[in-house]
């Protein structure tokens, strides 16, 4: 039997997973990224392929360009790390690679989170990518599309604290047997 306890703990922490835009200007520590990089190294793929590299960046030029390329990752400018997810692009393996991405994406930020460090998602889109693979010598046939951007979160600057945000309720996204049906 579970353990009531730890597990009311456990659920606790997934939901309050918030993304981060504003962080201090302190580096997160490398026990920090090194125990973030095994979560990743242990996420599940489709048929384990591991379709991903990533690219690791703390310089803060290369983050303001990263920031600044097309898409929807600016968080990234005052971030201390951002790390670039490098997929397979594999393009008979698009669908299982999208969700393999998505799964990488939230483990790293949980791994994050569990050491209070804060983290958003961005992405890249068009152009973006393309300036984000010659930024990085990303090879060609690798796609580039989703980074995460990490540190400690700046409280003093406008970062809002955890909140519980709206939500719609249960009844208005469950659907039981059938769509439609409550």
């Amino acid at each position: 039997m579970a353990d009531v306890e730890r597990t009311g703990e456990r659920i606790a922490f997934l939901r309050r997973l918030r993304a981060v835009r504003q962080f201090r200007a302190e580096p997160v520590p490398p026990s920090v990224i090194d125990d973030v990089l095994r979560v990743a190294r242990w996420s599940g793929s489709a048929k384990n392929r591991q379709p991903w590299e990533l690219v690791l960046v703390r310089r803060r030029e290369t983050l303001r360009a990263l920031a600044a390329a097309e898409g929807s990752a600016g968080h990234l400018a005052g971030a201390p790390l951002g790390i670039v997810l490098v997929m397979a692009g594999d393009p008979s393996q698009n669908e299982q690679e999208t969700f393999d991405e998505g799964r990488l994406s939230e483990r790293i930020m949980l791994a994050a989170a569990a050491h209070g460090v804060g983290s958003c998602v961005g992405w890249f889109r068009g152009p973006g990518r393309d300036t984000v693979k010659q930024l990085l010598r990303v090879p060609p046939q690798r796609l580039v599309r989703t980074v995460i951007s990490l540190g400690y979160p700046d409280t003093e600057t406008g970062a809002r604290p955890a909140r519980t945000p709206a939500r719609k309720p249960l009844s208005e996204m469950v659907h039981q047997e059938g769509y439609g049906a409550t």
